[in-house]
């Protein structure tokens, strides 16, 4: 890992899973809470080895009381819960790349000619199934791409039809 300093959500969550990992138990909230980590926001923490995906996991809309407990929460959950991948090994802690992405609030949009890919994240609901596909991924370079993305991982069929939102993301490596 490079000595450049990271942003304190990537330092909040790297903290988090080496403890978790390594120990199994949860780090508290930094207190006094800074103020980027006081807004109540949804958050994906994203995980990376040797370039290819390791872990993501995340919330679309604030399920804890702020931003830090938000992030500890979806670190743990990538680093250990991602039905795609093994829980993370300690051996692996060094070459993790970690990324945190702070949504803003979903709102809905009446066609996906409002959407683009690389500035935009999706999520697309039928009843009660939602798959969402966040902005700006490697080989993701079209709104039907991104669409149909999202639309496998909540198990929609492509007949079906779907209510679509748009978010933004800030992402801090």
């Amino acid at each position: 890992m490079s000595q450049e300093a990271h942003h304190p959500l990537v330092e909040l969550a790297r903290q988090t899973i080496e403890t978790y990992v390594r120990t199994g138990k949860r780090i508290p909230a930094p207190n006094p809470l800074p103020p980027e980590m006081q807004q109540h926001a949804g958050a994906f923490v994203s995980l990376h080895a040797r370039g290819a995906l390791r872990g993501c996991i995340g919330t679309i809309e604030a399920t804890h009381p702020n931003l830090a407990a938000e992030v500890i929460n979806n670190a743990i959950l990538a680093a250990t819960q991602d039905p795609r991948f093994p829980p993370v090994q300690p051996d692996e802690l060094a070459q993790l790349e970690i990324s945190v992405d702070v949504l803003t609030p979903p709102e809905p949009i009446s066609s996906p000619d409002e959407l683009d890919p690389k500035v935009y994240g999706v999520i697309v609901q039928s009843g009660f199934r939602r798959g969402l596909l966040l902005p700006d991924l490697d080989g993701v370079d079209t709104v039907a791409c991104q669409i149909d993305i999202a639309r496998q991982k909540a198990g929609i069929h492509p007949s079906e039809r779907v209510r679509l939102y748009r978010f933004k993301v800030n992402r801090y490596h």
